[in-house]
């Protein structure tokens, strides 16, 4: 994460919120001081309330990782030079490769049951207490750092109007990055399916699919009348498949198709290996 904000983010004036883009904002207002000592003035209060609300053990991994972030984002410019990826020509590459970076990084430190500190505190907390995704949460406090953002490095200090642009690019793909490190890529398809035909459909799943299903007693809302509704979860790679499989059979057949982010249980991925992960 500290790599993306010194090699992408603050040489171009990115502010992808959070505390570092917060960090580069208020350098912006007070040259004199570094971005990582912001970032430690500004965890103190996050901290805090992170100790306070997931307790002990949370906060005592939010405090490592919160500790040391700014401590690279100090070491590190003197370390590595961020001039040797020059990307002022492209900045939407610059907010592509940030963005990828930092968001692996928080995610790496979410899936630890801890935050780097910052907004992901503010994310947990909309998480908790809002029901948002975790990664939802930090995009909208994200995007308060952009309002921020445009008022200071556009407004007052007459930088590019399309810096904001690039910022909530790099936000956005941070955000899809920590879904895909937190949640994996393990993403199955759920099907509902109420036929009349519902014996070609077993054998198509048993015998075709190689798998099996759940059948689900249901009655329509409107008739009353009794019918079975088949469960089936399939991997995302057979789904197209499936559908066109399901129209030959039967085409007036109802159907509803959801993501299912994880899948734990025979024919998928055991739980033995979510504990290793």
């Amino acid at each position: 994460m500290s790599l993306g904000f010194i090699l992408f983010m603050y040489p171009y004036k990115i502010t992808p919120g959070g505390i570092w883009g917060m960090s580069t904002i208020l350098h912006e207002i007070f040259p004199t001081i570094p971005q990582g000592w912001f970032g430690y003035m500004m965890d103190i209060p996050l901290l805090l309330i992170g100790f306070a609300v997931f307790g002990p053990v949370f906060g005592a991994r939010t405090v490592f990782a919160s500790l040391i972030t700014p401590l690279l984002m100090l070491v590190l410019p003197h370390i590595v030079d961020p001039a040797i990826v020059d990307l002022s020509g492209d900045l939407i590459l610059a907010s592509i490769f940030g963005g990828i970076l930092i968001g692996a990084g928080v995610g790496i430190v979410v899936r630890t049951q801890a935050t780097t500190g910052g907004t992901d505190i503010i994310g947990m907390l909309l998480q908790k207490f809002a029901g948002l995704r975790f990664s939802t949460g930090v995009m909208i406090a994200d995007a308060f750092v952009v309002v921020c953002g445009i008022v200071v490095l556009v407004g007052l200090h007459g930088e590019s109007p399309t810096l904001p642009l690039y910022s909530l690019l790099t936000i956005y793909i941070s955000a899809q990055t920590i879904n895909v490190v937190v949640d994996g890529l393990h993403h199955e398809k759920v099907l509902f399916i109420i036929s009349k035909k519902q014996e070609a459909i077993r054998e198509f799943i048993i015998r075709d699919l190689d798998r099996s299903g759940t059948l689900i007693k249901s009655s329509g809302l409107y008739t009353g009348g009794e019918r079975d509704m088949i469960f089936l979860v399939v991997p995302r790679r057979e789904i197209v498949r499936v559908k066109r499989r399901l129209k030959d059979i039967d085409p007036q057949m109802f159907v509803v198709v959801v993501d299912a982010n994880e899948t734990l249980g025979e024919g998928f991925r055991s739980f033995s290996e979510m504990k290793e992960m």
